[in-house]
């Protein structure tokens, strides 16, 4: 397997793993809200081990209303809190709580935290705001002291959260940190159509797009892209067709950048989610393979390019007359709510510029939307979804709370300047080491 399969196939085990293992660990109970639902012991992680406290810190973990929580106090605790929104699940029907990956991080700079497991699976991001943004009454009443301010961030589908709750609820906290966040809403889902309508259309392969999902449109839909693929060439060796697909993706995935070719055949060489496991990742994530995403995803308005040039080139214009054009659906809802862009408090975002699975777009759609110094993005130099160091990480909050405290903005990077993103040194400011593919920086 490739270097870049072996390593989204690890990212996909963590993030994307339907429940724990229950070894030394009580087994899950029935959900008192979700009908058909378990709740996952919070004492224990993901892999099935008792969750072990860090030295000094305080732990409360419980169920409430059917989700999971589990909160860490440090033992010199700043009266600060972090509210962690943890990102998509697939379609499990057992709910768990996980920590965050700069958990030492906040304990380390004196604040704590609190995470829950929502009381649902899948893609519910309304769901996941209110059980994040019921976490900051739950702690102050099971520590006895309640937080003097908050902080909201979450990871991926938790990013998404992380936007739509301090919309909801400017007064609740003072700053957020979403990362390789869905700060775009129904555009991701946009994103998926583009990528296999434009494969489709470059490859000479009629699709379609069925209204609802059925095992007999799977069979035939893994028949198409077998030919799709064929037609457009493996990733190290692409066909005119298979490399004029890869430059209409990185125009609709945030424009020319740096290392998007490494990152183009890493995820064309990355298997996909199950039950799609078997297709290259992209094609496995065709909105019209799912139950919802037909809702809410559509390209009538619009236009692909495969080179930045004033006018279309006839190529252009033949691939806009071809290519499969599906009607916008419903809004996302409750599920997938909009992110208007509207913060109050500081936003500090991090996001990998060669991501595919939540591509860096979502932070430009964001910043339109936004038009606020209240939104800050930084730019990281890596392949894969949420792809950071400890240190990019670190910095970025630690950065973020500085920002708080002391009103002095916090820098980021041009994401809305086609120049500066196609850039060579584009990224080079907050990468802390260099992913392979990518030209190394000079730190």
């Amino acid at each position: 397997m490739a270097a870049g399969s072996v390593a989204l196939a690890a990212l996909l085990t963590a993030t994307l793993l339907q429940a724990p293992a229950v070894a030394a660990c009580d087994a899950p109970v029935p959900s008192a809200t979700q009908p058909g639902y378990s709740v996952a012991d919070p004492d224990c992680d993901v892999d099935g081990t008792p969750f072990t406290p860090i030295a000094g810190s305080a732990v409360h973990t419980g169920i409430e209303q059917g989700a999971a929580y589990r909160i860490e106090v440090p033992r010199r605790w700043n009266g600060r809190l972090v509210i962690f929104a943890h990102g998509f699940r697939g379609g499990g029907r057992v709910v768990f709580v996980s920590n965050p990956s700069l958990r030492e991080h906040y304990l380390d700079r004196g604040y704590a935290w609190a995470a829950s497991s929502y009381q649902l699976n899948g893609y519910e991001v309304g769901q996941g705001v209110r059980d994040s943004h019921a976490l900051i009454a739950l702690f102050g009443r099971v520590t006895g002291t309640p937080a003097r301010s908050v902080l909201m961030t979450g990871e991926s589908m938790g990013g998404h959260v992380t936007a739509v709750a301090i919309e909801r609820h400017p007064r609740a906290f003072t700053g957020a940190m979403p990362v390789c966040g869905v700060l775009g809403d129904t555009a991701l889902w946009d994103h998926f159509l583009d990528a296999n309508v434009t494969a489709a259309a470059l490859a000479g392969v009629p699709i379609r797009f069925p209204d609802v999902p059925s095992e007999s449109y799977d069979a035939e839909w893994r028949a198409q892209v077998a030919e799709i693929v064929t037609r457009l060439g493996p990733p190290a060796s692409l066909t005119p067709a298979g490399r004029a697909w890869s430059d209409v993706v990185e125009r609709r995935t945030g424009g020319e950048r740096p290392g998007f070719d490494a990152s183009f055949a890493y995820w064309n060489t990355a298997r996909s989610l199950e039950p799609f496991a078997d297709l290259p990742f992209l094609f496995g994530l065709y909105p019209g393979l799912s139950g919802r995403a037909e809702n809410v995803s559509g390209n009538r308005q619009t236009v692909y390019r495969i080179t930045d040039g004033p006018r279309l080139t006839p190529a252009e214009r033949r691939l806009n007359a071809e290519v499969l054009r599906v009607s916008p659906g419903i809004p996302g809802g409750d599920a997938i709510p909009r992110v208007h862009g509207r913060p109050r408090v500081p936003v500090l975002s991090l996001h990998t510029t060669g991501d595919l699975f939540v591509p860096f777009s979502m932070e430009q759609i964001y910043a339109r939307r936004a038009h606020t110094p209240l939104f800050v993005s930084r730019a990281i130099r890596a392949p894969g979804h949420c792809d950071f160091t400890q240190a990019e990480l670190r910095t970025g909050f630690d950065d973020l709370t500085r920002w708080i405290a002391t009103g002095h903005r916090a820098t980021g990077d041009a994401i809305l300047n086609p120049r500066a993103v196609a850039a060579p040194s584009f990224g080079c400011r907050f990468t802390t080491e260099t992913r392979a593919g990518f030209p190394p920086c000079s730190y």
